[in-house]
């Protein structure tokens, strides 16, 4: 959506940035009655709190299936109000959003395990540890069983970002490497999609990895950028899918 990010409030006459506090309410007075001061700009990405602190928690009192359905619930709540155009540029896809994405997906294949072996519980609690602080557990500790879950919510989060980058490109005139770069992504998405995330996790992560070759591109022009976004989609690999 378009918005005038740049609020001046009508009641006391404080200036603010939607884009940084998230909010229409006035810092100062707390004010909802405000006008714009800028031109509107795609705007998606919301001002949201992800913060697991409640459900770590109750780690050692609650069963694990519990602790994955809310971890599962803040997730997708989390994800679902974050975006990648703030103020009009380009964000690529971070540690943050991709942290909670592989939290919602792995928590959901948690919940709903008849049982667990000590490898997956471990993972997810790792996840559940570190997600709200935007770490994620590296390639080499992903259990084979949850390799599927890391491939999809990456190709999940793709599929948001692409979606974004369409929108904010309604008023621009992509260049031709561009687009086909956009398109190529596309393809890959649907692919692993369509695998349900049964790729390696260096395909997942260099999936990833074009994402920000491309941001880098398409918000600086930059066609050296773009080129090795487009290289890095061209390597991916389904075949021998291990690790």
């Amino acid at each position: 959506m378009k918005i005038r990010g740049e609020r001046e409030c009508t009641s006391c006459g404080t200036r603010w940035s939607y884009y940084e506090t998230g909010s229409v309410g006035c810092p100062a007075c707390g004010s909802l009655q405000s006008v714009g001061l800028d031109e509107r700009t795609e705007h998606t990405d919301l001002e949201v709190e992800f913060d697991l602190t409640s459900i770590r928690t109750d780690v050692d009192e609650t069963e694990t299936a519990e602790l994955a359905e809310r971890a599962r619930d803040s997730a997708r709540e989390y994800v679902r109000r974050r975006g990648f155009v703030r103020g009009g540029k380009l964000r690529p896809l971070e540690d943050d959003y991709l942290a909670a994405i592989e939290l919602l997906h792995v928590a959901d294949v948690v919940a709903r395990a008849r049982t667990l072996d000590e490898r997956e519980e471990l993972y997810f609690l790792a996840l559940l540890r570190d997600a709200d602080r935007g770490e994620r557990p590296p390639i080499e500790d992903v259990p084979e069983t949850l390799r599927a879950a890391r491939g999809l919510a990456y190709a999940n989060a793709a599929r948001e970002f692409r979606r974004d980058v369409r929108t904010w490109a309604d008023d621009r005139d992509l260049e031709s490497t561009a687009q086909a770069t956009l398109e190529l992504l596309g393809d890959h998405v649907k692919r692993i999609r369509m695998l349900d995330g049964d790729v390696s996790s260096r395909t997942a992560e260099t999936l990833v990895e074009a994402t920000g070759e491309l941001t880098a591109g398409l918000e600086r022009d930059d066609e050296d950028a773009l080129e090795r976004a487009r290289e890095r989609l061209d390597d991916l690999e389904y075949e021998n899918a291990s690790g």
